[in-house]
């Protein structure tokens, strides 16, 4: 990636931006969300780049290049033995079962923490990280200004759920000393985090800023809460467990009007106008 997050425009003109949207990609499987998420944004005209982190130099990462992310190579963090055992796919899914929804083979739990490498890019001043199964539907360069450790709450299944942090969405200000300070307290003896990063950040951020969970809308609210669909004031959109471009979706028929909805940013064909938990869609094409 270009020093000081400068980035080319599709005019040729060099541009500086001290604000940067970051993602994370591990394994082929996520490159197709990373590329929906960056059409997305240049769909709402944000002014920020988009920053995809990779760790496997064999991706092939050109179609993002060319949708004008910057790509940046991270290394796994440096983690205990017993800690990447507790965390690894298989004791995460002992110990804490999906029973709400399923998670798809290529998700890998120890993947989660290295979100934390995005405070060491600190040639940005300012960074939102957006998961890579997410897609923008309405330009939130806004929050941009907003305190670090802005996230919006894990509401998909009841009001309870108000008091969770999801990590899908949120705010930072990159720093090294942040960074070191975030290793030191996340491999801890016997140190174990339910939910990987979320829960973890949680515990980072005990004094969490909320925003509203329409920015960061998770798709089981629309089968879930339909009460909390709210079409026309979604931000952010987050396929949190089945992905939209996976071949075998157990709930494809529930989430058909999402699935559609991704697709149509991933070939840049027009959105809808509206989607209703009733399964109307009003298009505009």
């Amino acid at each position: 990636m270009e020093q000081g997050g400068r980035r080319k425009t599709r005019s040729g003109h060099l541009v500086m931006n001290k604000n940067a949207y970051v993602t994370l990609v591990c394994g082929d499987s996520y490159i197709p969300g990373a590329l929906a998420l960056a059409k997305s944004l240049r769909n709402v005209n944000s002014q920020a780049p988009l920053v995809v982190m990779y760790r496997d130099s064999s991706l092939n990462l050109s179609d993002l290049e060319s949708e004008g992310c910057l790509l940046q190579s991270v290394t796994p963090l440096t983690l205990s033995a017993d800690f990447c055992f507790r965390h690894s796919r298989d004791q995460q899914h002992k110990n804490n079962p999906f029973t709400k929804g399923t998670k798809p083979s290529f998700h890998n739990p120890l993947d989660n923490f290295l979100k934390l490498r995005l405070w060491e890019l600190e040639q940005f001043d300012n960074v939102v990280f957006l998961d890579s199964d997410t897609i923008v539907l309405q330009n939130i360069d806004v929050l941009f200004s907003y305190p670090e450790g802005a996230a919006a709450p894990n509401v998909y299944q009841t009001l309870s759920d108000f008091q969770r942090m999801n990590s899908g969405v949120f705010t930072a200000k990159p720093n090294k000393n942040t960074f070191d300070r975030m290793c030191a307290a996340l491999d801890l003896p016997d140190a174990y985090w339910p939910r990987t990063d979320q829960t973890f950040l949680q515990s980072f951020w005990p004094q969490w800023h909320g925003l509203p969970y329409l920015y960061n809308t998770l798709q089981y609210v629309f089968f879930n809460l339909p009460e909390l669909w709210v079409w026309s004031d979604i931000k952010v959109l987050h396929y949190q467990y089945e992905k939209p471009w996976q071949e075998e979706h157990p709930r494809r028929e529930l989430l058909a009007p999402l699935i559609d909805l991704w697709w149509r940013v991933y070939e840049g064909r027009p959105l809808p106008e509206s989607i209703s938990p009733s399964g109307q869609q009003v298009h505009c094409d």
